[in-house]
This record gives C-alpha cells, structure tokens and sequence, in this order.
C-alpha cells in the first residue's frame, strides 16, 4: 500500500482515484473546487480545497510523506507546471504530471515532474493498433523498442505447437501466456499445440512483431 497525493480532480484525476482506491492504496486528493472535492470523497483516504500553486498550502500537506505525487491538471498548464515544480521543491519523492503536448511534457520534466503521462496520446496509440488490425486484440507499450500484443493465432499455426513455429529463434518473440474463453495459460511450453480458439500475449521488439504478425 502506497500513500498517494493527488492533485487535480477533473475526469482523469477521478479515474485515477477509483483505480487506486480499488487497489487499497491511500490516496489524499486536492482540487480547488468544493464540488469536486465533495464528489471525491466516497474513494479516497482524504481530500482538501485548496490551491496548489500555493507553496504554504502545499507545505502543509506534508508532501514529503508521500510516495507518489501526481498532478493531473489538465485545463490549466501554467498551474501544473507551478504545481509541479513545488512538489519537487518542497520534497516530493516521485512526482508524475499530466501533459496533454509534447512541449508541455518537455517543460513538466524540466521543471521538477520525474515522469510524465499523456493519455489522449496514450489511448490513440493504442487505438490506432488495436483496430487497424483483425487480429490484434490488446497492446502494451513497454519502450520505444519493446511491445507486449495480445494476437489472434495466425491461420497457419492452428494444430502446430509452440517449439514447431520457434519464432522466438526466427524473430526473437517470447510467446508468454495463451488464453483461452478468457483463461489465461503461462504455463506455454514447446510442446503447447496452439487453436484457433486462443489468443497468444507476445513479448519482443516492436519491428519485429509487426513484421511476424503483418501488423
């Protein structure tokens, strides 16, 4: 269980907290709307009213008793940057920022935030490759090199068993799990015979996946 600080309680920050109060982590939410912090407060440890771009308000949170500050203020950058900035300042351990652009994100890292998320960029990636393909039905981006698909078993590999297509030899993809009417097998051996019914999690370089599964 992590203690969480977040600030910042429009639509994504909302979705954060339910996340994280469904994971059982502490999570104290800032906003400086009332009806906001009202709204939030069924999913979180506790919340407060206040403007985060105040650096005696800030102090007063403790923000070095944190593990993780995020900020997910998205209609204002100028307060996100301040804001992120003063977690830093003010002792912040891991301070993660929203960015809607790239040159926001460039100035978030600059200015104090450790990493930086940008969810509309994040959503139309995934977007983008999940449905511009038949058989491609979940993606994970790891790096910019390494990816994670959840594939349709190609045609002609049905009734072959994993040690049989050896694309871990031909392409230096990891087959990591099967699933099966929603089942999932880590248990993949060479000698697993692959159907037309399952969908393989692959594990490799995002070239080489895209050249083995013709994405």
């Amino acid at each position: 269980m992590k203690s969480i600080l977040l600030i910042g309680i429009n639509h994504f920050g909302t979705m954060i907290a339910k996340q994280l109060y469904d994971l059982g982590h502490q999570v104290m939410a800032v906003d400086r709307d009332e009806e906001r912090v009202n709204a939030i407060l069924p999913f979180v440890t506790d919340a407060q009213i206040g403007d985060s771009t105040n650096e005696a308000f800030l102090r007063s949170l403790g923000i070095n008793n944190f593990d993780v500050c995020i900020v997910t203020i998205g209609s204002d950058f100028q307060s996100s940057l301040e804001t992120t900035s003063l977690l830093k300042e003010l002792g912040g351990k891991l301070v993660v920022s929203r960015a809607d652009r790239e040159v926001q994100a460039k100035f978030l890292l600059r200015n104090g935030a450790d990493e930086v998320v940008n969810p509309e960029k994040q959503v139309a990636e995934w977007a983008a490759i999940r449905y511009a393909s038949n058989h491609i039905l979940d993606y994970i981006r790891l790096d910019d090199a390494h990816a994670i698909y959840e594939v349709s078993v190609p045609k002609e590999w049905i009734g072959k068993s994993v040690g049989q297509i050896d694309i871990r030899k031909r392409y230096g993809i990891n087959i990591m799990a099967v699933k099966q009417s929603g089942v999932i097998n880590l248990s993949v051996m060479p000698e697993t015979i692959l159907n037309g019914s399952m969908t393989m999690l692959v594990l490799g370089e995002r070239r080489s996946l895209q050249k083995c599964f013709k994405i």
